[in-house]
C-alpha cells in the first residue's frame, strides 16, 4: 500500500533502465547515474526517449510494478503490467454495475458531487486567504453557483443531466480560475480551459498534472482489483481510463488545481519554463517539468484527516482508499461509494 510515494519519473532523453540485482538502474550513456531498489517504487513513468530491457520489465511484472510511456511533454503511450489482479468476481460485478443506468447515474452522482465540493473549496480558501483581492465577488458568485448545482443533485437524475451538470459546473469553476492567479499574472494568464494542445502555461501545467493524478489512480484501481478502463461517469472508448477518469474528479480541485496555483503564486516555477510551438500549443522545459514531478511527489507526502476514515493518511494513499472504498461498494459491503471531501 505505501510504495506508491515513490514512483520513478525518468525524463532524462536517452536514459536506459535495467535489471541489477534487486534493484531497478537508471543508466545515461552507459553510466549508472541512478539505482532503486524495487520494493520502494510503486509505478515507473518514462517520458519521451527512454528505454528499458525486457529483464527489468518481467521483474517489475512479478513485482506488481507498472511501467506507463509518455511522450516528453506527458501524453499518454502505453503501460505494461504483469497478470491481472484481483478477483474475477469483483469485476463481474463491476461489469455488471457499469452496464446499469440506474447504478451508472447514482454512482457518477457521488463522483461529480466530490468534485463540485472541492471546487468551491478551492474558491472558499481563496476568499479567506486573500480577502483584499480583486475580482473576490466574481468568485462568490462563482461559489454559489457551484452551491446551487449541488442542490440540483436529485435522487431521480438521469446520467446525461448528472453529466450536464457537472460540465456547467466547471465552466463556473474555470470562469474565475484567473482570479486565484495572484503572483506573475501577465505571464500565466488563464482565459478558458484548452486540452489537446493547451493553449497556455496554466493550461500546460494543469494538464501535465491531470496525467499524473490519471496514472496514480489507475495503478491504484488495478491495486485493488478493479478495471480502470471502466466507468460510470465517463462513457467507454477504447484506450481511455473511465474509471480513473470518474475518481480523479475528486481530486482534480483538491490536488492539481491547488498545486498548479501553489507553483505560480509561490514562484516555484517561471514563464521562461515554457514554450510555444508553431501549431500554438505550450510546451513546459524538461527543468520545469522535473520542478513539478519533485513538487508533486512532496504533495503525495503531506498528511490529511480522511474524511470517511477519520484517520490521518498521507495524500498519496487518498487514491488506494478511494479505490478500496469503491470495490467495497461494487461487492455491496457498504451501501454506498463516499467520495472524498476536502474539509
Amino acid at each position: 500500500m505505501k510504495k506508491h510515494l515513490n514512483t520513478l519519473y525518468v525524463t532524462t532523453q536517452g536514459a536506459y533502465l535495467a535489471k541489477e540485482g534487486e534493484t531497478v538502474a537508471v543508466k545515461v550513456d552507459g553510466k549508472v547515474c541512478l539505482k532503486v531498489p524495487i520494493h520502494t517504487i510503486g509505478g515507473i513513468v518514462c517520458f519521451g526517449q527512454v528505454s528499458c530491457s525486457p529483464y527489468l520489465m518481467h521483474f517489475c511484472a512479478q513485482q506488481n510494478v507498472g511501467f506507463s510511456f509518455l511522450t516528453e511533454n506527458g501524453r499518454f503511450l502505453a503501460k505494461v503490467e504483469g497478470p491481472i489482479s484481483g478477483s474475477v468476481l469483483l469485476r463481474r460485478h463491476h461489469y455488471r454495475k457499469a452496464d446499469d443506468p440506474d447504478f451508472s447515474s447514482r454512482m457518477a452522482k457521488l463522483f461529480v458531487v466530490g468534485k463540485i465540493v472541492n471546487s468551491r473549496s478551492v474558491l472558499q480558501r481563496s476568499l479567506r486567504d486573500h480577502a483584499e483581492k480583486d475580482g473576490n465577488e466574481q468568485i462568490r458568485k462563482a461559489s454559489g453557483h457551484l452551491k446551487a448545482k449541488l442542490n440540483e443533485m436529485r435522487p431521480n437524475l438521469s446520467l446525461d443531466s448528472v453529466r450536464g451538470t457537472e460540465g456547467d459546473a466547471a465552466k463556473t469553476y474555470f470562469s474565475v480560475f484567473d482570479h486565484l492567479i495572484t503572483s506573475q499574472k501577465d505571464s500565466f494568464a488563464f482565459k478558458a480551459r484548452s486540452r489537446r494542445p493547451p493553449l497556455d502555461k496554466i493550461n500546460c501545467l494543469l494538464s501535465f498534472l491531470y496525467t499524473l493524478l490519471v496514472h496514480d489512480i489507475r495503478s491504484a484501481l488495478e491495486a485493488a482489483g478493479l478495471d480502470p478502463q471502466v466507468g460510470f461517469l465517463h462513457k467507454d472508448r477504447p484506450g481511455r481510463p473511465g474509471l480513473a477518469l470518474d475518481i480523479m474528479e475528486e481530486f482534480r480541485p483538491f490536488i492539481a488545481d491547488r498545486l498548479a496555483l501553489t507553483l505560480v503564486n509561490l514562484n516555484q516555477i517561471r514563464p521562461t519554463g515554457f514554450q510555444k510551438t508553431a501549431s500554438n500549443a505550450v510546451l513546459m522545459d524538461d527543468e520545469t517539468r522535473k520542478a513539478v514531478l519533485v513538487a508533486y511527489q512532496k504533495r503525495k507526502q503531506d498528511q490529511i484527516v480522511h474524511p470517511y476514515l477519520e484517520e490521518k493518511v498521507s495524500i498519496g494513499l487518498l487514491f488506494h482508499i478511494q479505490a478500496m472504498l469503491l470495490a467495497r461498494c461494487l461487492r455491496g459491503d457498504i451501501d454506498a461509494y463516499p467520495p472524498f471531501i476536502w474539509k
